[in-house]
């Protein structure tokens, strides 16, 4: 699927302000893509529909979560990790993306995985540190992006993590295994 195909797809599922981040993470992604030898194409479509279900109703993405037998924890945790596995499911059924690649990227864009691929890292990490992000920490990450790609992975899953703690809020378990895998390999 070409850019501008996606792009007018993605629009009219999103706010225009999620519409500009979108904007940042395809960029972001692009140029880390091309930094560390990702699939520049996959880069662009996965960023672009990264967040395809993110204004869907919590009943819908719910309802999704059970039916295709998607994690069952999910529904234990925060509503705001269901649209990355509701939206890859949703981008192959009515966008028509079956790349397992992409959906895979969109799939674990907001908790991670173990032994993430290189493209799963470079759109958790796009979506992180793009240009609209403003919040402490970011450039630090977003530094640390342009010398060594897993290195700005753990910082941004330990600012994640701290951030969750200090709110008294809980951390799905699938973050905490891609921060010690993450850890662990380096």
């Amino acid at each position: 699927m070409e850019r501008e195909k996606a792009l007018a797809v993605v629009e009219k599922a999103i706010t225009k302000q999620r519409y500009q981040h979108t904007l940042g993470v395809m960029e972001t992604a692009i140029s880390l893509a091309k930094r560390y030898g990702a699939d520049v194409k996959k880069a662009e479509l996965a960023a672009i529909f990264h967040d395809y279900a993110k204004f869907r109703p919590k009943d819908e993405m719910r309802k999704i979560i059970i039916e295709q037998n998607m994690p069952k924890d999910l529904l234990e945790y925060n509503t705001e990790l269901w649209h990355a596995p509701v939206g890859a499911y949703l981008v192959e059924k009515e966008v028509g993306i079956s790349d397992k690649e992409i959906l895979d990227a969109i799939r674990y864009h907001t908790s991670g995985r173990e032994n993430m691929t290189l493209l799963e890292k470079v759109i958790y990490l796009a979506d992180y540190i793009e240009p609209g992000r403003s919040f402490p920490g970011v450039d630090e990450v977003r530094e640390l992006a342009q010398k060594d790609l897993n290195e700005a992975l753990v910082q941004s899953i330990s600012n994640t993590i701290a951030f969750l703690m200090k709110k008294k809020q809980p951390i799905y378990p699938e973050t905490f295994k891609t921060y010690n895998a993450l850890v662990m390999k380096n």
